[in-house]
């Protein structure tokens, strides 16, 4: 190699070195649009325990709710904007475990829970170590999983049955004291649903970005008024509902599996 051509050389690795500089600084950044769709789920599940020790818990029960919705968007707007990221999917499981395990937990036992003393405190914790646990399940398992299917009850939809129990009971003027056992019963049976191998429906195969049929739109108005006639007592149904799915589905499956090993 002459020498002119080793001077091109070092010159050109020496403009490579700013370029490799910047990428690094780039890759220190994170994603703003996504990131605060997960930070309003965080608030909305750190504004519901507060609430619950102030004795507000419709106010903390619709702020589970709102969580919900949040945490629902944040994915859907990453992969639209092609903004995902490892500190994304970190970010959103931290978020997650406030928002749907330790959350829902403290606001079933500020409500109702506390009455029953240890028992009580053992229920709200089941519930949040399976949420734990069912999160750290997810995670290690989202490349291999089924797309269709979760393993366990998500801990969105758990959040939405105990939330929901509160707010619907408490709307119709019930105490947390006259069913201080059916809650610990509901909560401590959710935790442990969110940790089975029950199979659930993800609904991750709705196409949102293609088009629909013009009576789609209608079912989606017909929905939210039947919600905006009892919010707490239909939402809580449409919750419980999914949560009793998952034991059918699973039993189906079971049964259809060993017809055909007889077969």
């Amino acid at each position: 190699m002459s020498q002119a051509d080793e001077q091109k050389v070092v010159s050109l690795n020496q403009d490579q070195e700013p370029v490799s500089a910047k990428e690094k600084l780039r890759s220190k950044g994170i994603y703003l649009l996504p990131n605060l769709f997960t930070t309003g789920a965080l608030f909305s599940g750190f504004y519901a325990v507060v609430a619950s020790m102030n004795g507000h818990f419709d106010k903390a029960a619709i702020a589970i709710f709102i969580a919900m919705i949040l945490d629902g968007l944040d994915g859907r707007v990453a992969r639209m904007t092609n903004t995902q990221s490892e500190f994304g999917a970190e970010y959103d499981s931290l978020a997650d475990m406030v928002s749907f395990g330790v959350a829902p937990a403290l606001v079933a036992f500020s409500w109702s829970l506390q009455s029953l003393g240890q028992a009580g405190w053992i229920a709200a914790f089941i519930y949040v170590a399976g949420a734990a646990l069912r999160l750290a399940r997810f995670n290690t398992q989202i490349d291999t999983a089924d797309k269709n299917y979760f393993t366990g009850l998500a801990s969105p939809a758990a959040a939405a049955i105990v939330a929901g129990t509160v707010w619907a009971l408490n709307d119709y003027g019930v105490t947390g004291e006259q069913v201080s056992i059916l809650m610990a019963l509901v909560v401590g049976a959710t935790g442990i649903l969110m940790v089975s191998n029950v199979l659930y429906h993800s609904f991750k195969g709705f196409d949102l970005k293609g088009k629909v049929p013009f009576v789609a739109m209608l079912a989606v108005v017909g929905v939210f008024a039947v919600v905006a006639i009892d919010p707490p007592l239909i939402l809580l149904a449409i919750f419980l509902v999914y949560g009793l799915s998952g034991p059918v589905v699973t039993a189906k499956k079971m049964f259809k599996e060993r017809k055909s090993a007889q077969k």
